[in-house]
């Protein structure tokens, strides 16, 4: 009997709740935000982006009080920058909001980063039923650098109706109808970022030709500069849009213009991806405290909501409201969708498809 008491008193204790457990987490918390004010500010580096500036950071502001620094660039210019930086025991940035190619290939290749995972902190960021995947979705190898909040089903390309009328545009074969030569823009694809990356998906989905004839056959208008295809795929003097991003042919669609989004083709199927971006901290941040507020914010239900809302792009998240999205960006059960984010192809599979379409290209030209 005695020892029937013993046992029962044992897992009533392992069984209560530790006095003060539950509020843990919030004394911590309350000290990483006093700390991030004595710190004044964070260091936040990603692609140039309306909604970072117009609506994530301020709100992130008013409710912390922590101003936010965005470095907003090319990923190339800032990964070169951020190399320099550390060559000469420089460290000024604290986080970073950067493509899959970017994100594995420099900042966790290069060992740039520091672990992410230790930084979290908020229950509702750590609870896994909050998320789709059952926990946050660290992505790298080692499962602590790279988090990727977003999975959406990828636009393929944007078309202005007004001119080119989806029927018109029912698989590949179709890009390359002679009417269109000179009507399609396109980012540049010898340089890394989105159009090399649909320059990849081209090449492995549909095969080499087709990557030499829309490149150069087409004589597509290629740029780096975003705004320039949204504003030709308004005007309708490139009513083919490759590389337009939900986000900023929003405001033309709002105008009435029928600029309609297509996610796949008949011989190409439509794939997911981690866009806008996957998250990283930079290594030795000189902001700890306030990195720490923000990425844990970032990643909460209000701060992704934000971000899915302004820019169009599916979460990870099980509690964030999915109803103004788009139904086709939104990944169905039961399909298994080609992964154009996924770690090893990233990493070897498009890199190798990137080079072989750049070396073909440059010879073309």
């Amino acid at each position: 009997m005695g020892l029937l008491i013993f046992l029962a008193a044992w897992l009533w204790f392992l069984a209560a709740p530790v006095p003060g457990g539950a509020q843990a987490w919030e004394k911590e918390w309350n000290q990483v935000l006093a700390a991030a004010k004595k710190e004044g500010k964070v260091v936040v580096a990603g692609s140039p982006d309306p909604v970072m500036r117009a609506e994530l950071i301020p709100r992130f502001t008013a409710r912390f009080g922590i101003p936010v620094e965005f470095m907003a660039g090319r990923s190339s210019e800032t990964v070169a920058r951020v190399k320099t930086e550390q060559l000469a025991n420089l460290y000024t940035m604290d986080v970073f909001l950067s493509g899959p190619d970017t994100t594995m290939n420099s900042l966790h290749g290069e060992k740039l980063i520091d672990p992410l995972k230790p930084m979290l902190i908020l229950p509702e960021v750590l609870d896994g039923s909050k998320w789709k995947k059952g926990k946050p979705w660290f992505v790298d190898p080692e499962e602590r650098y790279v988090l990727r909040p977003f999975s959406s089903v990828a636009s393929l390309l944007f078309i202005n109706a007004d001119i080119v009328k989806p029927e018109e545009i029912r698989s590949s074969k179709d890009l390359l109808n002679p009417k269109w030569k000179g009507k399609i823009s396109a980012e540049d694809p010898m340089a890394t970022g989105s159009g090399s990356n649909l320059a990849s998906r081209f090449y492995v989905q549909i095969g080499p030709d087709f990557v030499k004839k829309i490149y150069i056959e087409q004589k597509p208008f290629i740029s780096r500069e975003r705004r320039q295809f949204t504003d030709g795929l308004a005007r309708g003097t490139q009513p083919i849009c490759l590389n337009c991003r939900e986000d900023d042919v929003r405001p033309f669609v709002k105008e009435g213009m029928k600029i309609v989004e297509l996610f796949e083709l008949t011989d190409m199927p439509a794939v997911i991806n981690a866009s806008p971006w996957m998250l990283t901290v930079g290594a030795k941040t000189p902001h700890p405290n306030a990195a720490r507020v923000f990425v844990n914010w970032l990643l909460s239900k209000e701060g992704l909501e934000i971000y899915a809302r302004g820019y169009g792009s599916a979460t990870l998240r099980t509690d964030v409201d999915e109803s103004f999205l788009n139904p086709k960006n939104i990944p169905k059960a039961g399909i298994k969708y080609f992964d154009d984010s996924e770690w090893v192809w990233t990493l070897t599979g498009r890199r190798e498809s990137r080079e072989k379409v750049q070396a073909m290209l440059k010879e073309q030209r």
